[in-house]
């Protein structure tokens, strides 16, 4: 090889070793400790965001606060139920659900002191929920309404998930709302109380993951990466799953057994199940759901369902 040629290849590689690297997309989810998420965790650590081109934070944020979070900037996104993107988008947080995280089956519940037995029984009773506008409360009025009372004949004392069984456990309140893996804790001390009711009995919290039209239109391509790197999460789960339930549990503080033992109470949504569900059920969920939060007054006009997805990222 000749000097010249020396040279120009010399060059050519340093070129390459000074080129930058493609940058990450940086994006902030907001989250909460709930066992459906945590494929995101497990996304997380592992290193699959990484993989798919993403620089991702997860931060757990009440999901009272979610929307104000949105609202400032500090989250380009957030996994939340189907419900709670219609209280957002109706109260003008501005989002849309790009694929499905999971369904419960019976990984949320009410539990309730042993000597009420039936759903009717709470009236006049105190129940720990989340404010209105969250999940549980959702769950709360739900079921309630299944049973021909609201949450006018209940008095809602406000507490997380957490909190609200863990103040059950300690002798507080006549019920609490509440989901995995806080609603094993109460699984597993019958003389505190029992679980009145689950998803099993009411199927009706789905979780997806949303983010801001912004976010999504300055970065095409990362809904399909975020997407992506939930469904390698859940390939890692079946191809190693006690390393998997080890990396998820510690993240809750449960033990790779604990964590295991709470995710058989649902079911995380791979691609199929996707592309499932956006045909029919998230319509037909999100119609009746607004249907409720207008009678229960959180929202004063339903927003077109059409426009809460875009669904891009699992459809094709």
């Amino acid at each position: 090889m000749n000097r010249i040629a020396v040279l120009t290849a010399t060059l050519t590689l340093a070129a390459g070793l000074s080129a930058p690297a493609m940058a990450a997309t940086s994006v902030t989810i907001g989250i909460s400790g709930w066992t459906g998420f945590a494929p995101l965790t497990l996304a997380k650590q592992a290193g699959i965001f990484e993989k798919h081109g993403l620089d991702v934070t997860l931060k757990k944020v009440p999901q009272a606060s979610r929307p104000l979070a949105i609202a400032s900037g500090d989250l380009q996104c957030a996994a939340t139920t189907v419900e709670t993107w219609l209280v957002w988008n109706a109260s003008g947080v501005t989002t849309k659900q790009i694929f499905q995280l999971d369904k419960s089956y019976g990984a949320d519940g009410i539990v309730a002191r042993n000597n009420i037995k039936t759903v009717a029984d709470l009236k006049g009773k105190n129940v720990a929920s989340s404010a209105p506008g969250t999940s549980p409360y959702f769950m709360l009025a739900w079921v309630l309404n299944k049973n021909g009372i609201s949450t006018k004949d209940v008095t809602v004392v406000n507490l997380e998930p957490d909190a609200a069984a863990q103040a059950f456990l300690a002798g507080q309140n006549d019920a609490a709302v509440t989901y995995e893996p806080f609603i094993s804790a109460v699984r597993d001390k019958s003389d505190q109380g029992h679980i009145l009711a689950t998803t099993l009995d009411y199927p009706m919290v789905l979780d997806t993951v949303g983010c801001t039209p912004e976010f999504l239109k300055t970065n095409p391509d990362a809904a399909k990466a975020l997407a992506d790197s939930y469904f390698d999460a859940l390939d890692l789960i079946k191809s190693d799953p006690q390393k998997s339930y080890e990396t998820m549990g510690a993240d809750v503080k449960q033990s790779a057994k604990e964590f295991e033992d709470s995710a058989k109470y649902l079911k995380w949504a791979d691609r199929a199940e996707n592309k499932q569900f956006f045909t029919k059920e998230f319509q037909d969920f999100s119609k009746t759901a607004g249907e409720l939060l207008l009678q229960m007054g959180l929202i004063k006009e339903a927003p077109d369902v059409t426009t809460l997805a875009d669904t891009s990222a699992v459809s094709n």
